[in-house]
């Protein structure tokens, strides 16, 4: 059974981490923008970007200082077993959250939508946000950790009923003139990862977007060849558009673009739209049964 003390500590963690250590895959993509960016100011956000990361590394700092929305994705196995239940995975994402914004690693961000009044510990009605989704026969816990930028989530957040006569081309221009509107200026701090939805319902397919945006590694693709074809036609047109690191001239404003897919009603096409910017902070931890647990930046 896995412990509540050990769910706190391995949610604090995984949050601590994620904001002090960029993911490999994201570094891997922001050195290969570098390479290929010639403009000079594009060049040089992105040498700052991989600079702060290297300072945070060191202690020196957070990847960056917008922690913004403290997200958890927990997912579960057919035997997991928790202490006290599944409501113990709130408290404890509760408890982690309040011990990481004391502590710095999330900045208190968290107010009250109307009264603007901030508590100055991100707690409050559905903060910290957990998704909890059940998969597979196994007896663990796996949780990443995802304080997701400001910036990316208020400029980069974007939903459209279709309609089916729209087809394949009407979700292509939905999805460019979102990057486009979001990417301009540098918004949402770009290079970005971008998820995209179709289908399902609205909430549905505004989650998949999110999903798709924090949690899939960049360069793997959607096992549809039709999707995983649309990413890599949509993610060419982006070069194209002559906007680059953080909205400066060049070619690298998206790294990624993520599509899932759900089924939906015969008279709608939703699709919504996601980002994240480019740091991509996340970081996971997985709990055994036994209460070990061990964190990496590589999600599954």
């Amino acid at each position: 059974m896995i412990a509540r003390k050990t769910l706190e500590t391995a949610m604090y963690e995984a949050m601590r981490m994620a904001a002090v250590e960029m993911p490999p895959d994201i570094r891997a993509a922001l050195v290969k923008a570098l390479a290929e960016e010639t403009n000079p100011m594009a060049r040089k956000h992105l040498e700052v970007s991989l600079l702060n990361a290297d300072l945070a590394h060191r202690g020196e700092g957070l990847v960056c200082a917008d922690t913004g929305f403290p997200l958890f994705f927990v997912k579960a196995g057919a035997n997991t077993h928790v202490e006290g239940g599944f409501e113990t995975i709130r408290l404890a994402a509760e408890a982690a959250t309040e011990r990481a914004t004391a502590e710095c690693f999330l900045r208190p961000t968290m107010v009250d939508p109307l009264r603007r009044s901030n508590p100055g510990n991100n707690l409050g009605p559905g903060m910290p946000k957990i998704d909890l989704q059940f998969a597979g026969a196994g007896d663990g816990l796996e949780i990443v950790a995802a304080p997701k930028g400001g910036g990316s989530e208020i400029f980069g957040a974007f939903f459209r009923m279709l309609f089916p006569s729209d087809g394949l081309a009407g979700v292509k221009k939905f999805v460019m003139e979102c990057i486009r509107d979001s990417c301009y200026a540098g918004k949402i701090c770009p290079p970005a990862l971008i998820g995209v939805g179709i289908g399902g319902t609205a909430d549905l397919c505004m989650a998949m977007a999110k999903k798709a945006a924090v949690l899939r590694p960049v360069g793997r693709h959607n096992p549809d060849p039709l999707i995983a074809g649309l990413e890599a036609e949509l993610l060419a047109a982006s070069r194209r558009l002559g906007i680059g690191p953080m909205g400066s001239r060049g070619i690298n404003a998206v790294i990624a673009i993520n599509i899932d897919a759900a089924a939906t009603h015969t008279a709608a096409l939703p699709v919504a739209f996601n980002a994240q910017c480019l740091v991509g902070r996340r970081w996971a931890a997985r709990i055994a049964a036994d209460n070990t647990f061990t964190l990496t930046g590589e999600i599954e």
